[in-house]
């Protein structure tokens, strides 16, 4: 055999340097480092870069502006794995800076993010790629992006990683995703309920947090809910629930209980197997806020349910709640209303808390807290809807006075549920007056001038439950809350619009208030809302008639007509057709206008001057004479003041009044008035001639006052014509009667065809010159044309209690319309006929009755 020959060992090539061990303290450095195509050099830059990068967020702004992250985005899908993994670790401990998940976000690292999540890559992969995907889960657009892009599929598969770390970013990363309603589906889809179950049981507390609060946010779903109880996933919980060692988990395990008992069908199995009392005892025992708070949270959502209620009630859920209501916690308070408000809906409910809640939420509704108290007075909105006894509770524990307190809270929850308890009270007459005793028309007016549409609507519709008391009436008038009232019949919102006609129609119910909503503008705004039909409503028209009702000079001249139920007092005035869009005027500013040559104003003003008594003694001197008599006239004269201009609703009911009993009894009338004797008759005509000339004294006074004078002899035409027509046995012949003595008053019949020969303008006019004054008493006008003599009818027969109607036509056109029984048929015995409507002729036959209809009637009206 040959001898082995040694070979030389060959020299190194030539171009191939030789090991170099480079050390750097300058954070570039590293960075240009990262470009190097070897991996020893790039696994030691990286690991570098996450030890400099792990030291604070500065160092992570410095490596952001030196540009490290884009040469890393390349180095996470390097062929090495220790590359590949010390690249991941850096994006991992960077992401945690928004600048830099902003970055990322632009270059879309997330789907190489997810590709690094595969069974095959090392554990720390895992761990630092979850970390930096949970970091970017945290905004919207990253969470689109990882969703998107498959992400979903392995953070579950990763759930059931050996390596806690990893687990507790995945579930992070996935408790972040589903926030997004189209990653809860998903989930349910990729089956995370049994992995989210074995966390549960995980030694890590944080990774138990985790898991609860995504079951807390995927429960929110019906079928999420079944696959968790499918799951025995509500033992799991209530067992949770148990144990006092899972104390800061008790919080997220309630929240997810509470989803699950929204369905009947979970709620009657957690109930059959006792689980439900298991619940409700240990809310019971429980002395945590948080945790006694999410219960009654949970109590309220599973109560929006009727099944549910009946459960909860079967298992005396109310005695939890009122306990709740003694917390000291503020937060506690709140949920235990709040579960109150929902459980009332049950009718057994409404009466369990009665006696013992009502009284404590009365008492929260002093709570420092706008939070209780506003969650309070809902409770108590509920709980006195349709239950008078809980009205009752109300009163009887002193609750008056803090609920008109509440209408000037902070919140408007609290203010629009305080009025609708209030209003829910005034539907029995004893709290009503109470509760208006504590001003509560004065504490509306802040709520009507709201911003907020629920508190204005609430605050209407309180108004029209107290108004229709005379004395809320005036107090909400003094106080200034019609002028707001008024206003939200201009709102957009329909219910506030509604209610606002409402409260005004209520209000509208006394002649000084409807007067004060007419200055304001209501009428204006009124007949506005009724041509347009999106804003018309059942109350709008109703609010309208009441206004003219009780306004009947406005009425008359905006609408031409007064119907039989239209009483004419004193105060009333016809100032002609007033034109849409023109303001009317009040008696008092057209009176003290200059002369002009429009068309007169005629007013009403019978009501008789209060005569102060004056005994006939012996006056001790002279000087004692001259006192009293001018005392006396002082006196008279104040009260005629105030009673001149004005039109009292006393008045007007008194007529109302009357006119039933006189058409009862005119017979009785008669034989009353025969039955007096002649002494009297003239006594009666002697006082009258007395009590006239002591008026007519005092007219120049009133005059001098710058105040209309009373109408005496209108007066004696009503006082005549109760003397004269009253005693007429039929309706007809007192309209006849009536329509004939009119004519008298008035210049007496006149012939068609001389009908322009009549001059009442000029005898008008110089009534006017003569009081210098544009407003003329009726009693004053002796030739009257239609309007003139048809008002007069209207006016004498209101207070002699004929009914009739006033319409007003073209060209100072005006006529009366009355309804006449005819007489039976003859043959036709005892038949009851329904009444005719007839035209008075007060102008050419006065007396003569034309039907509704005829052509007659329609000539009377138009010719």
């Amino acid at each position: 055999m040959g001898k082995k020959v040694k070979k030389e060992a060959e020299p190194p090539p030539k171009d191939v340097f030789d090991p170099l061990l480079i050390e750097s303290k300058t954070a570039a450095t590293v960075v240009l480092m990262l470009s190097s195509p070897e991996e020893e050099v790039l696994a030691k830059a990286c690991d570098a870069i996450y030890k400099f990068a792990s030291k604070g967020d500065e160092n992570k702004v410095t490596l952001l502006g030196l540009g490290a992250v884009e040469p890393l985005r390349k180095l996470i899908s390097h062929e090495d794995p220790i590359v590949r993994r010390n690249a991941v670790m850096v994006f991992g401990i960077m992401a945690s800076n928004h600048d830099v998940r902003k970055l990322l976000r632009e270059l879309d690292v997330t789907n190489s993010l997810i590709s690094r999540l595969a069974p095959e890559e090392d554990v720390v992969i895992h761990e630092f790629a979850t970390l930096c995907l949970a970091h970017m889960a945290a905004e919207y657009t990253s969470k689109v992006q990882i969703f998107e892009q498959g992400g979903l599929e392995p953070l579950i598969r990763l759930l059931g990683s050996p390596d806690p770390d990893v687990k507790k970013n995945s579930v992070e990363c996935i408790y972040l995703l589903v926030q997004d309603f189209q990653s809860r589906a998903a989930v349910r889809e990729l089956n995370v309920i049994p992995p989210l179950l074995e966390l549960l049981k995980s030694e890590y507390p944080v990774i138990q947090l985790l898991a609860l609060k995504t079951l807390g946010i995927i429960s929110n779903d019906r079928e999420t809910r079944k696959i968790l109880t499918e799951h025995q996933g509500l033992d799991y919980l209530l067992k949770i629930l148990e144990t006092k060692e899972f104390g800061d988990l008790h919080v997220e395990a309630l929240a997810v209980v509470g989803n699950c008992l929204e369905d009947v069908d979970i709620m009657q199995s957690i109930q059959q197997t006792g689980g439900l009392s298991r619940l409700l005892s240990f809310i019971g025992v429980s002395t945590v806020p948080d945790v006694q708070r999410n219960a009654a949270k949970a109590i309220a959502k599973a109560a929006y349910d009727s099944e549910n209620r009946k459960i909860l009630n079967e298992q005396e859920v109310e005695k939890c709640l009122i306990n709740l209501l003694g917390n000291d916690n503020d937060g506690v308070k709140a949920a235990a209303s709040q579960a109150i408000s929902a459980m009332c809906e049950n009718l057994a409910s409404k009466r369990a808390f009665g006696p013992q809640g009502i009284p404590q939420l009365v008492q929260l509704l002093s709570s420092d807290s706008e939070e209780v108290k506003e969650a309070a007075v809902i409770a108590l909105a509920n709980l006195t809807a349709a239950s008078p006894s809980n009205a009752s509770a109300i009163a009887e524990a002193e609750g008056i006075e803090p609920l008109i307190n509440t209408l000037s809270a902070q919140r408007d929850g609290a203010i629009a549920n305080a009025a609708t308890v209030l209003t829910n009270m005034a539907m029995q007459e004893p709290f009503r007056l109470k509760i208006l005793s504590h001003g509560i028309m004065s504490a509306l007016v802040g709520p009507l001038r709201s911003t907020n549409s629920q508190v204005q609507s609430k605050a209407a519709f309180t108004v029209a439950a107290f108004g229709c008391d005379a004395d809320a009436r005036t107090e909400l008038r003094n106080a200034s809350g019609l002028g707001p009232l008024v206003k939200l019949l201009h709102s957009k919102n329909e219910e506030v619009r509604r209610n606002a006609c409402w409260a005004v129609t209520v209000c509208a119910s006394d002649e000084l208030t409807a007067v004060e909503l007419c200055r304001l503008g209501a009428l204006e705004i009124l007949e506005e809302i009724n041509l347009s039909t999106g804003h018309k409503n059942n109350f709008s028209e109703g609010a309208l008639e009441k206004l003219l009702d009780n306004n009947l000079s406005q009425k008359y001249s905006q609408m031409g007509y007064l119907s039989s139920s239209n009483i004419i007092t004193n105060g009333f005035y016809d100032c002609g057709q007033v034109q849409p869009g023109v303001k009317f005027l009040s008696l008092e500013e057209l009176s003290t206008q200059e002369l002009t040559d429009r068309r007169a104003i005629i007013f009403i003003n019978a009501k008789p001057q209060d005569i102060v008594p004056v005994v006939e003694e012996k006056p001790q001197d002279a000087s004692y004479e001259q006192t009293n008599s001018s005392s006396s006239t002082l006196r008279r004269g104040s009260r005629e003041k105030a009673s001149l201009m004005a039109s009292p609703v006393e008045e007007k009911q008194e007529l109302s009044g009357r006119r039933s009993s006189l058409n009862k009894g005119s017979a009785r009338e008669k034989v009353s008035r025969k039955g007096k004797g002649k002494k009297e008759e003239e006594k009666m005509k002697e006082d009258d001639v007395q009590i006239t000339s002591e008026v007519q004294e005092e007219v120049n006074l009133e005059n001098s006052h710058g105040l209309l004078p009373p109408d005496l002899v209108l007066l004696d035409y009503i006082n005549d014509a109760s003397k004269t027509i009253l005693p007429l046995t039929t309706t007809r012949e007192q309209v006849v009667a009536l329509a004939q003595f009119v004519a008298d008053k008035m210049g007496g019949p006149i012939e068609r065809d001389r009908l322009h020969d009549f001059s009442w303008e000029l005898h008008i006019s110089e009534i006017e010159f003569e009081l210098k004054c544009n407003a003329v008493p009726i009693g004053k006008v002796k030739k009257g044309t239609f309007c003139h003599r048809a008002l007069l009818f209207k006016v004498i027969a209101d207070r002699i209690g004929i009914g009739c109607s006033l319409v007003r036509g073209e060209y100072n056109r005006a006529w009366n319309e009355v309804k006449l029984v005819d007489d039976s048929p003859q043959g036709v015995a005892g038949l009851l006929l329904p009444p005719q409507e007839y035209i008075v002729d007060l102008m050419f036959e006065p007396g003569y009755l034309m039907k509704q209809g005829s052509a007659e009637a329609d000539r009377y009206k138009c010719i």
